[in-house]
């Protein structure tokens, strides 16, 4: 009987680290593209249109590569979907009417903690003391940093904001299991094809002509949120979970508030602070330690 290898395990871990990452980097965009596309399209058109078009190039995917519908998983695909087709994008478009792009990026730095509570709950990984310490530590440094960006006061889009990080941590880490029997891009293609009818319906519903006569960047940055945030994202996000494990590379995701300030930086152009750096550098020391604490899988 054939058994992996340290050597052959450490650098599983490592390409997942590395995979997801590269998922980091995707949905670090999503807030700034989306805070741009709010500027001409409705937020419920935004939810369902971007799923329209990530469901149709998940069909076309899923024939290229003759893949069957895996029966078995219909009930975890669902739940994937609800959450991180409509249930993330719903709540965090919502969010981009009231809170400057920047400060959505922190305010979901909170999604590490809830990704590995729920990667506790639901996918049966078990942290160790110090990857617990690691991820409080994070997301106290993050609702700091988010309490003082904003004047210490609390509107309503950092609420949307907050439940759509519960949202997708449940979904990242319901994805993140299914990626165990099935590719990563099979998960969220199957996910978008499933709920494809009642996207079709949504966007039907929302839909404005003056859409078609939306400015370039609004969508480009359509465009975005729907192929990249929605659909390529994925491929790498949920192999990356199921390689190096869904508790240690979602802490990545608290790379992902900076990386997020940045694109807003030089996409919208929000300023960014020297506290901000300061913030961000210690997260990052937060995030290295996190690497090397052990989970139990």
């Amino acid at each position: 009987m054939q058994t992996n290898s340290p050597s052959s395990q450490s650098k599983s871990a490592l390409l997942g680290l590395i995979l997801g990452l590269i998922g980091v980097v995707i949905f670090a965009g999503t807030l700034p593209a989306t805070r741009i596309a709010v500027v001409s399209f409705d937020a419920g058109f935004l939810t369902f249109g971007r799923a329209v078009i990530a469901g149709l190039a998940a069909i076309i995917c899923i024939v290229a590569m003759g893949k069957k519908f895996p029966r078995q998983h219909l009930g975890a695909l669902l739940f994937a979907g609800l959450t991180l087709v409509f249930g993330f994008p719903g709540f965090m478009t919502l969010a981009m009417y009231t809170v400057p792009a920047s400060h959505g990026g922190v305010v979901l730095g909170i999604l590490p903690l809830a990704t590995a509570v729920f990667a506790t709950l639901l996918a049966g990984e078990r942290p160790s003391p110090l990857f617990w310490l690691c991820g409080i530590l994070g997301a106290v440094l993050i609702l700091i940093f988010t309490f003082r960006d904003s004047g210490f006061g609390f509107v309503i889009g950092d609420l949307w904001l907050l439940v759509a990080g519960i949202i997708a941590s449940a979904g990242y880490v319901v994805s993140g299991k299914l990626s165990r029997h099935m590719p990563g891009w099979e998960v969220i293609s199957w996910a978008l094809i499933l709920l494809l009818p009642i996207s079709v319906i949504g966007t039907w519903f929302f839909w404005q002509f003056e859409y078609l006569h939306a400015p370039t960047p609004q969508m480009w940055a359509f465009a975005y949120v729907s192929l990249c945030s929605m659909f390529l994202g994925f491929f790498a996000w949920n192999t990356g979970l199921q390689l190096g494990g869904i508790a240690k590379v979602g802490q990545l995701q608290l790379l992902q508030t900076f990386i997020t300030l940045g694109i807003a930086a030089v996409v919208v152009g929000e300023h960014i602070s020297l506290e901000t750096l300061a913030f961000a550098g210690a997260v990052l020391v937060i995030v290295l330690v996190g690497r090397k604490a052990q989970v139990a899988r």
